[in-house]
């Protein structure tokens, strides 16, 4: 099945071009079409996936995925959530989005540093499909005080796995790939539709 991968960020892609090739996906970077991003205006992860799947069907006429992540950090009510790509004030700024959170952080009082990275998923048959398929995955850890490691991209750096006890940045690709928020939302995903087959 040809489907296009409603993302222009290389991180995303480079997970789960793997993961879809594997089910059988021939699956298509939206970049390869030459359109923009869907603008982001739902209020929820889910609405913004959803948005971002039937820009790229309404585009290409073909299937679409969409994924929404973010992280959500307790001690900030939730930021930077949706905003999660641009918390910094532009799209794609790793390191001041990380900066950003770090002073926050910082300003508080021994904040409780629990947070969950946050992955929701859809896939849409054609740009009017009344049955998305939705799929979500979540990980559980804490923000550090400081960044550690050189693997992965966005906030992996300051993301901290209590059970591995090892930051984002620090894990192989593949074991990431298998335990992160997406790659959760992923399996999901493939389970969804064995069912629907």
């Amino acid at each position: 099945m040809k489907l296009v991968i409603a993302t222009s960020n290389k991180g995303k892609l480079a997970e789960m071009q793997p993961f879809l090739a594997a089910f059988g996906f021939d699956a298509i970077p939206q970049s390869a079409f030459g359109f923009t991003d869907a603008e982001e205006t739902g209020h929820t992860f889910v609405e913004n996936a959803l948005l971002k799947a039937r820009h790229a069907c309404m585009q290409t006429g073909l299937p679409a995925l969409a994924d929404d992540s973010g992280l959500c950090i307790d001690a900030l009510d939730g930021a930077p959530g949706l905003i999660s790509a641009h918390y910094a004030g532009v799209h794609g700024d790793a390191a001041g989005n990380i900066a950003k959170v770090l002073a926050e952080m910082s300003a508080l009082e021994n904040p409780v540093r629990s947070a969950r990275f946050y992955s929701c998923i859809v896939l849409l048959k054609h740009a009017n499909d009344p049955q998305p398929v939705i799929a979500e995955g979540i990980w559980h850890g804490e923000i550090l005080q400081a960044p550690m490691g050189e693997q992965g991209f966005g906030y992996d750096p300051i993301f901290w796995d209590p059970v591995l006890r090892q930051s984002a940045a620090q894990l192989p690709a593949d074991l990431k790939n298998r335990i992160s928020h997406r790659g959760q939302a992923l399996l999901q995903l493939q389970q969804k539709l064995q069912t629907r087959a």
